[in-house]
């Protein structure tokens, strides 16, 4: 492990990419600091410490939201963008052909996501700058300027900062790592764990928890993490024979090699889906704040930890679940590429009945990776209420952090194998030459 490690920096490429990703990381960080013209952060951050949908949304926002910052918004608004082009390319002629365009298409799609989240941000932006003019504490406004100045400049403000942040990501994706969006989500979470130790370790250290209980949370975050693992690089190994085929004096094929089906093939995505779409409510909640039905839905019935919001949100994941296999994964384009190089599932005819089969396997492992995984989402709110736990410690954070962190550590090994040094969990193959 400490030689692949070593190996990463070996690589300029690799190296280069690492640290351009870093540099941007340390810049998000940097902007998620600087405060929004007339607001009073401390008065926000008190005012907003026991309401859990806003401390759900300030940990995507990486704590920015509880301190009002250019950077309040997150990356939520591009995600919201996304999920919407998604569900309506499975609807729309016109955005189904930009689909089977290939690199051109794409890049259309991207561009109209981008107006797109620049839309979806303005109406967050103009929600939450009346939703901050609301607040105050013992008799002391959060907002410490003339609300006809304060709400265009914030919209201003948070919509310039969102665009950023998904400049930021686009940018990681391109020229760092990869996962860009999902790296901002990432760091934004794991800025808050300092914190959130300190504050377990004195309620410990007050009595406000028995250290036995710590240790149990403890013990119960490492096994999640390691169920996480595990679930995240299950496969379902289908396999394939290619027949033999001689040309002149070489003979080609033979082979028996697999598909590799995964139990959770859409990652971390539908987590991260799900949870933008719960922002939905208190976005709404936001830009009608004297509508009383509204009001009354997001802070009893749609409260995180409650019977609705659990139930809607594990459903959400497992639709995103299965919405997103289906973007990853085309059984009959897999199918057709078997066929054309004579490839072909023992005990099953090629094209069709090969693609119904892979699509039957698809459906039945996909199943339980998506029931897991709204089960780690949801359950932990249990403890959140029951137990007093820490808010980074709740399902989500912790599934994220997981994902994300093996999404990248597969995104390096695969640069590590293609150079021919070692993984982090493969062995590299050393081609004519000596390392």
């Amino acid at each position: 492990m400490i030689e692949s490690f070593k190996s990463v920096f070996k690589i300029e490429e690799l190296r280069k990419k690492i640290l351009f990703t870093l540099a941007l990381l340390v810049v998000y960080r940097i902007g998620g600091h600087i405060p929004t013209p007339g607001v009073d952060g401390s008065i926000l951050a008190a005012a907003l410490s026991s309401n859990s949908i806003f401390g759900l949304i300030d940990l995507f926002a990486g704590g920015a939201f509880a301190k009002a910052t250019i950077f309040a918004l997150g990356i939520m608004p591009y995600i919201s963008a996304s999920i919407m082009l998604q569900l309506l390319g499975a609807v729309v002629p016109y955005l189904q052909r930009l689909q089977r365009e290939g690199e051109e298409g794409r890049r259309k799609i991207t561009q109209y996501t981008r107006y797109l989240t620049v839309l979806i941000a303005a109406l967050q932006a103009w929600g939450t700058a009346g939703f901050l003019t609301t607040i105050n504490l013992n008799g002391v406004s959060a907002v410490h300027m003339r609300t006809a100045a304060f709400i265009p400049l914030t919209i201003l403000t948070f919509t310039a900062g969102c665009i950023f942040i998904m400049w930021l990501g686009e940018q990681i994706t391109d020229r760092g790592i990869g996962n860009g969006i999902s790296l901002i989500i990432f760091i934004g979470i794991i800025a808050r764990f300092p914190d959130a130790v300190i504050q377990e370790t004195q309620m410990v250290f007050y009595g406000s928890r028995s250290l036995l209980l710590e240790l149990g949370m403890v013990v119960m975050m490492i096994a999640v993490i390691a169920a996480v693992i595990l679930v995240t690089r299950a496969q379902r190994k289908v396999p394939v024979q290619y027949p033999r085929k001689v040309v002149g004096r070489k003979v080609y094929g033979g082979a028996t090699t697999f598909i590799p089906l995964s139990v959770n093939s859409a990652g971390v995505i539908p987590i991260i889906f799900a949870q933008s779409i719960m922002f939905l409510p208190s976005t709404v909640a936001q830009l009608f704040p004297n509508t009383d039905w509204i009001q009354n839905l997001v802070s009893n019935t749609l409260i995180p930890g409650g019977l609705w919001y659990s139930l809607i949100y594990a459903l959400i994941i497992i639709f995103f679940g299965y919405f997103y296999t289906a973007i990853v994964f085309n059984p009959v384009e897999i199918a057709d590429n078997m066929r054309r190089n004579g490839g072909y599932i023992p005990g099953i005819r090629p094209g069709k009945n090969t693609a119904d089969y892979i699509e039957k396997i698809l459906t039945r492992i996909t199943l339980p990776g998506a029931l897991f995984f709204a089960a780690i989402a949801v359950l932990p709110w249990v403890l959140i209420s029951k137990a007093n736990v820490n808010f980074f410690f709740g399902g989500t954070g912790l599934l994220i952090v997981v994902g994300v962190a093996l999404d990248t550590l597969q995104q390096i090994e695969s640069h590590l194998i293609m150079r021919h040094y070692d993984g982090f969990m493969k062995k590299g193959k050393i081609r004519g030459r000596s390392m």
